[in-house]
């Protein structure tokens, strides 16, 4: 995807900034949120069984559910466990067609997953081994990886704790 320069770059930063300072409330003048939180993220993969084994096996989330989707007969609707109550859910719509991934409004452009340092470094070995290939440490970035499920569905593996971004607090 092209990257603005110039001109164009000095004008979305510009943006940003009117942006921040329109709609970015200071930490303490935050109104509290509406929600409790995300209960799940609904994707759609092509392959049910494939999806299992690279989420289950592959990455350790387990299945929790599996179920026929209520909206749409003959589809899967299933779900992982992604900790601290949070779900993944997927559908899969046979006889559809499913094209590859592309990067556009509407579409997940990545899901980041917080994970323990040990859980960043075991899977660093898995993808290794595995012969995945992704960018992250050592590879330009140090604190992440970024790899397609077989879906092409994005997936950051982020080693930094819930509610902080760059080392920075986000919430309260």
């Amino acid at each position: 995807m092209p990257q603005p320069e110039g001109n164009e770059l000095e004008q979305v930063r510009a943006r940003r900034e009117v942006l921040r300072e329109k709609y970015l409330r200071p930490k303490g003048s935050r109104p509290p949120t509406t929600v409790q939180g995300v209960h799940h993220l609904a994707l759609i993969c092509r392959d049910t069984e494939e999806t299992i084994k690279f989420y289950q096996e592959f990455l350790g989330f387990p299945l929790v559910e599996l179920v026929e989707n209520r909206d749409y007969k003959g589809s899967n609707h299933f779900f992982f466990d992604i900790g601290n109550n949070n779900l993944l859910g997927f559908f899969d719509f046979p006889g559809h067609d499913h094209p590859a991934w592309m990067e556009t409004i509407g579409g997940v452009q990545h899901l980041a997953i917080s994970v323990s340092p040990a859980q960043f470094d075991a899977a660093k070995k898995n993808l290794d081994e595995s012969g995945v290939d992704y960018l992250g440490p050592d590879r330009g970035v140090e604190e992440s990886m970024y790899f397609r499920d077989p879906n092409g569905v994005g997936l950051e593996l982020y080693r930094e704790e819930l509610g902080i971004f760059n080392g920075e607090p986000l919430l309260d």
